[in-house]
């Protein structure tokens, strides 16, 4: 049988890139997983901003 390994996904936050830019008080913030090994650069995703009340890009941090 295959060993699983454990450490292959990792937990992730990913941080607003235009909330960041504005200067506005409050961070929008979202916790994922990913597979290290398929992604190995960071992860960019748009999701939504309750505080900006739109779509906006979604960069990891570390």
């Amino acid at each position: 049988m295959a060993k699983k390994s454990k450490d292959a996904r990792v937990q992730v936050i990913l941080e607003c890139t235009e909330h960041k830019k504005s200067g506005m008080p409050g961070t929008s913030r979202y916790i994922t997983m990913k597979n290290k090994k398929n992604t190995s650069e960071r992860l960019e995703l748009m999701k939504y901003n309750p505080i900006l009340k739109k779509k906006t890009l979604h960069r990891e941090i570390k």
